[in-house]
């Protein structure tokens, strides 16, 4: 995987790099072939870009009078700026007439002479020359302008076109083969200075797929929001691991708790019937009547275990179909308040009630929403002193707000945050109190399943307020 994407990288870098060679050399090209066209001066009237352009334009300043050639107009301005001189030649090659000529410059050529001239620089004057002609009346003048050899190169070349084609394809093949091995190279540091961090994300992501979590990366350069990201995903995930391992270990302790508790009463039960069948006793009605009601009290508590973790499981996988129907809620709070106060355990409780109407209506499932209120009305009795005062209020805003608020012990914060888990039993729980631990998960799912919310706020020491909005 590293290697792939290191040889994407190389490949696009050597491409660019092959494809601006390329761009370079028909550039270059293009260049040599039009830098005789481009550049032009104009100069008292002649326009010229080479000194052969302005060799060939120069005739127009010889003239011939009373068999006299001499330079007219601003000829010698011209050569003067170009710190050129001239030579003019009749057709045998004699002088007939010059310009700022060097005095070792000779007066007469041959043929083989001047082309030997124009070919390389003059040695008597160290000049470059270039060659014209004028036919002034029935004579042809050639005419000769030099021009400082520092200033002005001529290199003359001699090739053979089918060597020269040969060994410029060689060339351009050796050409680019280095220049793809350069490229190549800078292309590898280049692409190893972006892909390193890549690797090392891949090696990141690989890690926190195999659930380590402790990755901590510096946030800086052009990655800078990917090692944000997971250094975000990593916290998360061990957040969420550490919540796992805490619910695991609620979950087992629960097991735990609930077979302990159906466990204690199915030995009374077991015991006692044990006891009833046994022939070794003659009980009386009393004790047969007695003995029946703990047989009978044992098993509906486990009843009611083994009821809640059905109720719980159909909520969870929401398969519980809800019996709605048309309810006076204020009717149905009240209803419950008045079954814990009627009840001789919970008689002397202190709970207020109170509601804004007297009918406030909306289709629920009256079972399962008063299992929720009597629910948070003993969670408030038995996790708190008997001189807790309880207050039960029922508002209708835009919805429906079902308040109970006491002034007990409260919930610790640590708690809090797991008070509607599954198999949490809070750190408040006493003798008095022996649940499943699914009372309330049971009452959240219940008022979810309404499309409604519970909202709870705590604080140790001074109380806890519970909000059931519908």
């Amino acid at each position: 995987m590293n290697w792939k994407i290191t040889g994407r990288f190389i490949i696009t870098v050597v491409l660019v790099a092959i494809i601006v060679i390329i761009i370079n050399i028909i550039g270059g090209a293009i260049f040599v072939l039009s830098k005789n066209r481009s550049g032009i001066d104009i100069i008292n009237g002649i326009s010229y870009s080479s000194p052969e352009d302005l060799t060939r334009e120069f005739k127009d300043y010889l003239i011939e009078d009373k068999d006299k050639i001499y330079i007219h107009g601003n000829g010698e301005k011209i050569l003067k700026e170009e710190e050129a001189w001239i030579q003019v030649l009749d057709e045998g090659g004699n002088e007939v007439y010059n310009y700022g000529k060097p005095v070792k410059v000779k007066s007469h050529y041959t043929p083989v002479e001047l082309i030997h001239a124009y070919k390389y620089i003059l040695p008597d004057s160290m000049s470059t020359i270039f060659v014209g002609e004028k036919k002034l009346g029935n004579r042809n003048y050639s005419y000769i302008i030099g021009f400082p050899s520092e200033r002005i190169k001529r290199n003359v070349i001699s090739y053979d076109t089918y060597n020269l084609s040969n060994g410029l394809e060689a060339a351009i093949y050796i050409i680019l083969f280095i220049d793809a091995l350069i490229a190549l190279f800078f292309g590898y540091l280049f692409s190893r200075r972006l892909t390193k961090p890549l690797v090392n994300i891949i090696k990141d992501v690989k890690s926190l797929s195999e659930g380590e979590y402790d990755l901590k990366r510096e946030e800086k350069g052009i990655y800078k929001e990917i090692y944000y990201n997971i250094n975000n995903l990593s916290s998360k995930l061990r957040s969420n691991e550490e919540e796992r391992k805490k619910l695991d270990k609620m979950r087992e302790e629960w097991i735990s708790n609930i077979s302990h508790d159906i466990k204690t009463p199915l030995v009374s039960v077991k015991g006692y019937a044990e006891t009833l069948s046994s022939e070794e006793y003659d009980f009386t009605k009393e004790e047969v009547r007695e003995y029946s009601k703990i047989i009978e009290d044992k098993s509906n508590y486990i009843k009611d275990l083994i009821d809640d973790l059905n109720l719980s499981t159909r909520l969870k996988n929401k398969v519980l179909v809800l019996n709605l129907k048309n309810t006076n809620i204020v009717s149905l709070v009240r209803g419950v308040v008045i079954d814990i106060l009627n009840n001789p355990q919970t008689s002397n409780v202190n709970i207020d009630f109170s509601a804004t109407r007297e009918v406030i209506e909306k289709d629920v499932d009256e079972i399962l929403i008063k299992r929720v209120i009597t629910n948070m009305l003993y969670n408030a009795i038995v996790h708190n002193n008997e001189n807790v005062d309880i207050e039960v209020r029922v508002e209708k805003k835009d919805r429906i707000h079902i308040f109970i608020i006491d002034n007990g012990k409260g919930i610790k914060e640590e708690d809090l945050k797991y008070i509607f888990e599954r198999y949490y039993r809070g750190t408040n729980t006493g003798k008095r109190h022996k649940g499943s631990g699914l009372g309330m998960a049971i009452a959240k799912d219940i008022v979810e399943a309404h499309d409604g919310v519970i909202n709870i706020e705590s604080e140790f020491g001074v109380g806890t307020k519970i909000e059931i909005v519908l």
